[in-house]
Parts: C-alpha cells; sequence; structure tokens
C-alpha cells in the first residue's frame, strides 16, 4: 500500500509552499505519539468547496477553516484533510497571526483530529490548541 503526505489544490490556484519541510514536520508529530504516516491528502479550497462539503457530509450550513476525513487503521493515520484558503487567510487577520503561522496551525489540526484529539467542548479545545501550539514549537524549533 502506498503511503505518504500529498498536497493538492482544488477550487483555489493556492500553492503549498515548503512541501517537504512540511511533510517532514507532520511525520515527526505523528511519529512522536507512536504513529505512523499512511496515506494522507490536503486538499486546499475556497469556501464554496468546503461549505458543499460541509453541507453535504456533515450537514452543517457554516463556514469552517477545516474538515477532516478519518480514515485511521489502527496507529497508521490515513485522512483526506480539506482547508478553506479563506478561511485560514480571514482568520489569520482576526487572530492577528502570520498566514504562514495560521495556516500551519490548520495543517497541523488536521493531524491532531486524525490522531484522535477533538474539539467539540471546552476541555477538548484547550487540549487541541495546547497540542497545536507543541506542534507549532516543533516547527519552529523553540
Amino acid at each position: 500500500m502506498y503511503s505518504g503526505i500529498n498536497f493538492f489544490s482544488e477550487n483555489c490556484s493556492f500553492r503549498l509552499k515548503e512541501k517537504k519541510m512540511i511533510t517532514a514536520w507532520l511525520t515527526k508529530i505523528i511519529q512522536k505519539s507512536s504513529n505512523k504516516t499512511g496515506n494522507i491528502t490536503y486538499i486546499f479550497c475556497d469556501d464554496a468547496y468546503l461549505a458543499d462539503l460541509n453541507q453535504k457530509y456533515l450537514n452543517h450550513k457554516t463556514l469552517t477553516d477545516i474538515i477532516t476525513f478519518d480514515y485511521v487503521e489502527g496507529n497508521m493515520i490515513n485522512g483526506d484533510i480539506f482547508i478553506s484558503i479563506e478561511r485560514v487567510q480571514e482568520n489569520a487577520i482576526k487572530y492577528k497571526t502570520p498566514f504562514k503561522n495560521e495556516l500551519l496551525r490548520v495543517i497541523c489540526h488536521g493531524v491532531l483530529h486524525l490522531m484522535g484529539f477533538a474539539d467539540k467542548n471546552n476541555s477538548e479545545k484547550l487540549v487541541m490548541r495546547a497540542k497545536e501550539q507543541e506542534c507549532l514549537n516543533l516547527f519552529f524549533k523553540k
């Protein structure tokens, strides 16, 4: 079976920079938790594309920055992660953070979901934010 991390764009012209560095970082995050990298696909898209998926598969009528489809098998991390570049851009402005930092936060957020972290309630959100920060620190080697 093929395994790896791949990046695509759908309905937007966004192209991820530093693919090799980001792939190595995500692999390190997964390995630190005693998991293995399976087949993970990131699809960067616009709000309309993600809103359609949100309505079709989750029956939500709200905009979101990320939707993660989990295909994890045991400790093999597999999934499709859709990210709205428009949401990431707006959130970067809203939270006064550089676009790159917000994008990396959302990218690792998807992998954290695949590793079993949730963010449905306040206590889960606190844990998720702490794990996101831990991942960002790893990327920026703080």
